[in-house]
């Protein structure tokens, strides 16, 4: 709810300030009074852009400052609060234009852009203009009649519950073919490489055991023919070793008991020919199995190839550091296959979510249908009323792809002469005819939607008598539980409002020869002579007075 609007240096208004009625206001004046340069100047804390002709005096700055009550509006708080914007009961917007034509726009005193500032703006005012882009035109907003006459509400949070959940897994299914696309690439290769590591079968350490065992086997000539002859030397030879240590151990044997350190020495020697005796044996046995075996070695130069060609080709130095890339590459191949088996889990819940989703999507379309018969038929008995007695609505819903709201396309058709030719709002409705149109269908769906403050600008134009008096007790009854204001030429309108505004052209105390607007919020008997004024000139009559009288009654 808009609380007060305050204008400074904007066009011909120097400044003024409007504190507005929580229901019903009526705002009226003389053309040219200013009127619409007030609702220009409202524009600005809407979003509109501006430039620095709009300022009244080049001398200082251009501000607009509008005061919501926001308390109960709870899409404008979760919108302050996913802006990260502060939250308080009186939500204030301010515009300011420097003279360079520099605009700057805040929320709460926090500075925003404009893009910001428009979507704020659409949750707070919904302002009707003639030749305006009405909601009206958009098929969402259309929709949206039909759903609250249906009282569909929940169905459609629940529809749009389950569509967001179908997304996700949509978008999850993507991702997935994205991902098998890009292994895919290369996963042929990978396969090949997989398997020739695979064929290979390389087991922890082979190839530098196999070194260690190649360079054995290599010398296994010389190695043998070493053992033999320590063998030979020690145990069997012309002069071996062990036969002549045997015969210096008897001799210091036969000694030993004239000397009494002998005996600890021929223990000595006793344990080094004991000793010396394992080795020519343990010599002997492994001199018989050293053996030059060349088809081990050609085996083991066979794997040390092949080995040391995929140790270039995958570019590692070790056993480990080439089967940690076969690893690589079978976690690789088995992704595809894990992507395979998930692809085929996600589309199945895919298909599971749509035809959830089609479920209630048919059941709101059901209800929508309902009731388009008769919306036309109460809309085209309202637009009667309003002084458009020619004019019909027809509505078109037309079944689409599942979509965020459904399945329906829903677009209101207009004839405004029963020329039998529906067309486009847009195509054959004037500004007034569309504001007057918004009227009715609003006054139709204003108990099941969270409407903003409205603002009707020139709804009357064409109307006159019984017809604007019909306008003026839609506005009155629209208004019974949100704020309604309008800018109006007829005393019908006027005078059911709750509270009636003013506007005046005032010379400038600083330059008389130039006029500023004013505007003032009409006490009972001034009221009466303005509407008075309004039905009979600017000398109205006693019955003219009296009929002001009977109508503010």
């Amino acid at each position: 709810m808009l609380l007060r609007l305050f204008v400074q240096n904007y066009a011909i208004i120097d400044e003024l300030e409007i504190g507005f009625s929580p229901h019903f206001s009526a705002i009226t004046g003389e053309t040219g009074a200013g009127k619409s340069i007030l609702m220009g100047a409202l524009g600005l804390i809407l979003g509109d852009r501006a430039d620095a002709s709009a300022l009244g005096s080049k001398e200082k700055k251009l501000i607009v400052e509008g005061q919501f009550d926001v308390r109960q509006k709870k899409a404008v708080l979760n919108w302050l609060n996913r802006e990260e914007l502060d939250q308080e009961d009186a939500l204030i917007i301010r515009r300011e234009i420097a003279a360079v034509g520099k605009s700057r726009a805040f929320v709460n005193d926090t500075p925003v852009t404009l893009a910001q500032l428009q979507q704020l703006s659409s949750l707070l005012v919904d302002l009707h203009q003639q030749f305006d882009t009405l909601d009206l035109e958009e098929s969402s907003f259309q929709r949206e009649v039909l759903d609250a006459l249906a009282a569909q509400h929940l169905l459609l949070e629940q529809y749009q519950q389950q569509y967001h959940i179908l997304q996700q897994q949509r978008q999850r299914v993507t991702l997935l073919l994205e991902q098998k696309r890009k292994f895919e690439a290369q996963v042929e290769y990978d396969r090949f490489q997989l398997e020739e590591l695979d064929s290979a079968a390389f087991v922890p350490e082979e190839i530098e055991s196999a070194a260690a065992e190649l360079k054995s086997l290599s010398h296994a000539d010389s190695v043998r023919s070493t053992l033999e002859h320590l063998s030979f030397s020690l145990l069997t030879g012309e002069e071996a070793l062990l036969p002549a240590y045997k015969l210096l151990l008897n001799e210091l044997a036969a000694q030993q008991e004239f000397h009494p350190e002998l005996p600890a020495l021929e223990e000595r020697l006793r344990s080094a020919y004991v000793e010396m005796q394992d080795v020519a044996r343990d010599l002997e046995r492994l001199s018989q199995k050293v053996q030059v075996q060349p088809e081990r070695i050609a085996q083991l130069n066979e794997r040390m190839s092949l080995g040391y060609r995929l140790f270039k080709k995958h570019q590692v130095s070790t056993t480990q550091e080439l089967l940690a890339f076969q690893q690589v590459l079978r976690e690789k191949c088995q992704a595809v296959i894990d992507i395979d088996q998930e692809l085929q889990t996600q589309q199945k819940a895919v298909q599971e979510s749509e035809q959830k989703a089609m479920q209630l999507a048919k059941k709101l379309s059901e209800g929508r249908k309902k009731q388009i018969a008769p919306f036309e038929k109460k809309v085209n008995a309202l637009l009667k009323q309003v002084g458009m007695p020619a004019a019909q609505l027809q509505v078109q819903c037309k079944t689409v792809e599942l979509g965020a709201a459904g399945i329906d396309e829903v677009v209101f058709l207009f004839d405004a002469n029963r020329s039998g030719q529906f067309q486009s709002l847009r195509k054959v409705a004037s500004g007034g005819e569309l504001s007057r149109l918004m009227l009715c269908i609003k006054s139709l769906v204003a108990a099941s939607l969270d409407l903003p403050t409205l603002i009707f600008d020139e709804i009357d134009t064409g109307i006159s008598g019984e017809a604007a008096r019909q306008v003026g007790l839609l506005l009155q009854e629209l208004a019974t539980n949100r704020q309604v204001i309008c800018i109006t030429h007829q005393p019908q309108i006027a005078g059911k409002a709750q509270s009636h505004f003013f506007v005046y052209k005032q010379l400038n105390k600083d330059d008389r020869t130039a006029a500023i607007t004013r505007i003032k919020l009409l006490k009972p008997e001034e009221r009466i002579d303005v509407m008075a004024r309004m039905l009979g000139g600017d000398q109205p009559s006693a019955a003219a007075l009296a009929n002001a009288r009977e109508m503010l009654s």
